[in-house]
């Protein structure tokens, strides 16, 4: 027979490193499904830890709960996490180029989903690009 795995509320906490407050608030929230079963007697599956790791995952990389959520109802394609909906009172990190006076390119990395490397190449790329074009005009 084929049984699969369950866990008791200290197990999946001691497997989650959370405490057992925090796993009934995650349910509370709609984070993690409602475990099977009532009281004393409920159970969870590896679903339940599998979901469990993926918010504790979120959080350590700083999204918040809110934020969790709103990425847990969207369908996982396996690609990067959206970004953020921008929100009054947001705080962004941007990065800023001078290409030349008058001339200037400003991103947000993560919104842009790019790596501080691939950030670097990319201002590279465009310098390089704008000395091109500022260099034929010059020849003609």
């Amino acid at each position: 027979m084929n049984h699969a795995k369950t866990f008791s509320l200290d197990e999946i906490s001691v497997l989650a490193e959370l405490p057992r407050r925090t796993v009934r608030y995650y349910i509370q929230c709609g984070l993690i499904d409602r475990p099977q079963g009532i009281g004393k007697g409920a159970f969870y599956s590896e679903r339940h830890v599998e979901q469990l790791l993926l918010v504790r995952k979120w959080q350590l990389a700083g999204l918040s709960l809110e934020r969790i959520g709103e990425l847990l109802k969207q369908p996982d394609d396996g690609g990067p996490l959206p970004p953020s909906p921008r929100r009054a009172g947001t705080v962004e990190v941007w990065s800023h180029l001078v290409v030349a006076d008058g001339i200037e390119l400003t991103l947000e990395p993560g919104r842009a989903g790019l790596t501080p490397e691939q950030v670097r190449a990319f201002f590279r790329a465009v310098s390089q690009a704008y000395a091109q074009i500022h260099e034929s005009e010059n020849k003609e």
